[in-house]
C-alpha cells in the first residue's frame, strides 16, 4: 500500500512538471516576426497597418523582387500622421522605428509606373512587445520541484537563447530567399532579352544576305536585247 502511494505521488509530480513544460513551450512559441509577398499593380499604391505599443521597436525590411526597374516608392508614418521615413525609386530598404501607442502605416507606391507591376517582399520584426501573459506566471503552476535536482531558471534561459537564435536564423533565411528570388527573376528577364535580340539579329542577317545575293546577281545579268 505504501508503494502505491509513493508511485502515485511520483506520477502526480511528473504529470505536473510535464504539463508545465508544455505551458512554457506554448509561451515561447509566440512569434513577433512576420513576412509577406504581394503584387503591386501599375499605377497603384498599397498601404498596411501595424498596431504598436509604447517603447517598442518596429523594423521593416522590403525588397522589389520583380518588375521593370526593380524600384518602388516607400514611406512609413506614425499614428499622428507624421512621415518618419520615405524612399523614392528604391529596390530595397531597412528602417527601424521606436514606437508609441497607435497604428503605424507603411505604404508602397507604384503610381509612377503606368505599365509595369511590381512583386514586393517585406518583413516586420517587432521587439519589446509586451504580452498579456506574464512570463513568470508559469512558476505558480510548478509543484514538487524541491524534490528534483533541476534549475528551472536555467532551463528557461536556455530555451530563451535557443528561441532567439532560431528566430534570427529564420529571419536571415527569409531575407536570403528574397534575394534569391529577385536574382532569379532578373536572370530570367535577361535570358528572355538575349533570346529576343538573338532572333532579331538572325532575321536581320538573313535579310541582308538575301539583299546582297540579289545585288550581286543583278550585276551579272545581261539586259541587252539580241535581234536576229
Amino acid at each position: 500500500m505504501e508503494v502505491v502511494r509513493v508511485f502515485l505521488c511520483v506520477l502526480s509530480v511528473f504529470v505536473a512538471l510535464v504539463s508545465d513544460r508544455f505551458v512554457v513551450l506554448a509561451f515561447f512559441s509566440q512569434s513577433l516576426d512576420s513576412d509577406f509577398t504581394f503584387t503591386l499593380p501599375a499605377g497603384r499604391k498599397e498601404c498596411f497597418y501595424q498596431t504598436m505599443k509604447k517603447d517598442a521597436s518596429l523594423e521593416i525590411e522590403y525588397q522589389v523582387l520583380d518588375g521593370a526597374g526593380l524600384d518602388v516608392d516607400f514611406f512609413i508614418s506614425s499614428p499622428s500622421g507624421q512621415v518618419l521615413f520615405s524612399d523614392y525609386h528604391k529596390s530595397d530598404g531597412v528602417h527601424t522605428v521606436e514606437t508609441e501607442d497607435g497604428d503605424y502605416m507603411f505604404c508602397f507606391d507604384n503610381t509612377f509606373s503606368s505599365v509595369s507591376e511590381k512583386l514586393i517582399f517585406f518583413e516586420l520584426i517587432l521587439d519589446n512587445m509586451e504580452t498579456d501573459e506574464d512570463p513568470d506566471d508559469w512558476k505558480e503552476y510548478v509543484h514538487g520541484t524541491d524534490i528534483l535536482d533541476m534549475k528551472l531558471e536555467d532551463i528557461m534561459d536556455t530555451i530563451n537563447n535557443v528561441k532567439a537564435r532560431l528566430g534570427k536564423s529564420l529571419q536571415i533565411q527569409t531575407v536570403l530567399r528574397a534575394f534569391e528570388a529577385r536574382d532569379r527573376n532578373l536572370q530570367e528577364s535577361n535570358y528572355d532579352r538575349v533570346n529576343f535580340w538573338s532572333v532579331v539579329n538572325v532575321i536581320g542577317m538573313m535579310l541582308i544576305s538575301a539583299v546582297q545575293v540579289y545585288l550581286v546577281r543583278s550585276l551579272f545579268e545581261d539586259k541587252r536585247k539580241i535581234r536576229t
